[in-house]
C-alpha cells in the first residue's frame, strides 16, 4: 500500500512530474498562459518564457499542450529534448515531430529544410491550420539550431507568421538569444516566470491536496507548517512539493496526525545534516 493511500488520497498529491492535473495556475502562470494563447491566436510567431529551475516551466507547457488540444483549427507539437548536435539531426527530428513522411531516407539538408517548408505552408495557409511548436529545456538549443528557428520565423504570408514558436527555458537562454542577429526582433511575447508568493504558495498545497482526492476530515498541513514550508522553499514549486513528499512520508511513518511546523524543521534539518538540500536535487526532476 502507497503511503499516500494510508492517509486518505486517491492518487500522490505531490509528484514533481509535469502532470497538467496537477497543475496549480499561480497569478504568474495564469498571466503566462493567457498571454502565449493570445500570441498564438494573433499568430504573431515567437514567444519566451524564462525562468530559474524548478518554477514550473515545463508543467507549463504541458498545460498548454492539453489547453491547446481542445482547441479547432490548432495543430500542436512538442518537443521535450532540443539537443542536438548538427543542423541536419535538428531537422530530421522536426520532420519527425511534425509526422512528416518522407519519400527518402538520403536526403540532405536543403532537402529537409525544403519539405518542412512545403508542410508549413501547405497546413498553415492552404489548410488555414494554426501551427504551434513548443520546445522545453530550450536553454539546449546549441547556436546552429536557433538559427534554423530563426529561419522557420521567416515563412509568413502578409498577415501573420506561419509558425508559432513557444520557447521555454532558464534563465541563460535570454543573452543567446540576444547575441544572435535578427533574432530578438522576432520575439513578440517574452515572459520571466517568478516563484509564488506566500498565498500561492499555500494555494497550490491544497489544490494539490484536492486534486488527489483526500478523503481526510481535517487539514493535514498547519498554516504554521506552511509558512516554515515557504520559507524553506523560496516559493519555488517544485521545491514545495518535494518538501510537501517529504512531509507526507514523516508523518505516516511516525503516525503523525498532521504537519506541522516542528516537522519541517525536522525534515529541514535532517537536510542540511545529510547535505540532502532541496535546491541540490532540483536538477534530478522536472516540474
Amino acid at each position: 500500500m502507497s503511503y499516500y493511500t494510508v492517509l486518505g488520497f486517491e492518487k500522490e498529491p505531490f509528484s514533481t512530474s509535469p502532470d497538467p492535473e496537477f497543475f496549480y495556475q499561480s497569478s504568474e502562470h495564469k498571466a503566462a498562459l493567457t498571454n502565449i494563447l493570445i500570441e498564438i491566436r494573433l499568430k504573431r510567431g515567437l514567444s519566451v518564457v524564462l525562468g530559474d529551475i524548478g518554477v514550473g516551466k515545463t508543467t507549463l507547457s504541458r498545460k498548454l499542450f492539453q489547453v491547446l488540444s481542445i482547441k479547432e483549427n490548432i495543430d500542436h507539437y512538442l518537443v521535450l529534448d532540443p539537443s542536438y548536435d548538427s543542423e541536419h539531426m535538428f531537422l530530421l527530428s522536426l520532420v519527425r515531430t511534425f509526422g512528416i513522411e518522407l519519400k527518402s531516407d538520403s536526403l540532405n539538408t536543403l532537402d529537409l529544410k525544403e519539405v518542412i517548408k512545403k508542410f508549413l505552408f501547405q497546413k498553415g495557409v492552404n489548410e488555414k491550420r494554426t501551427i504551434v511548436l513548443l520546445i522545453d529545456e530550450a536553454q539546449k538549443l546549441n547556436p546552429i539550431s536557433l538559427e534554423l528557428l530563426r529561419m522557420l520565423l521567416n515563412y509568413e504570408t502578409n498577415e501573420f507568421k506561419i509558425l508559432q514558436l513557444v520557447l521555454l527555458g532558464q534563465m541563460e537562454l535570454l543573452p543567446r538569444l540576444l547575441s544572435i542577429r535578427n533574432f530578438t526582433d522576432r520575439i513578440s511575447l517574452r515572459y520571466m516566470l517568478a516563484p509564488f508568493n506566500r498565498e500561492d504558495a499555500g494555494e497550490m498545497i491544497s489544490f494539490r491536496i484536492r486534486q488527489a482526492c483526500y478523503q481526510g476530515s481535517e487539514d493535514l498541513f498547519t498554516e504554521d507548517a506552511i509558512t516554515q514550508i515557504y520559507q524553506h522553499t523560496q516559493g519555488y514549486p517544485r521545491r514545495i512539493a518535494m518538501t510537501c513528499h517529504k512531509a507526507l512520508k514523516f508523518i505516516v511513518m511516525k503516525n503523525r496526525p498532521i504537519v506541522t511546523e516542528e516537522i519541517i524543521k525536522e525534515i529541514i534539518d535532517t537536510e542540511v545534516r545529510l547535505g540532502w538540500h532541496t535546491k541540490d536535487l532540483l536538477l534530478k526532476s522536472n516540474y
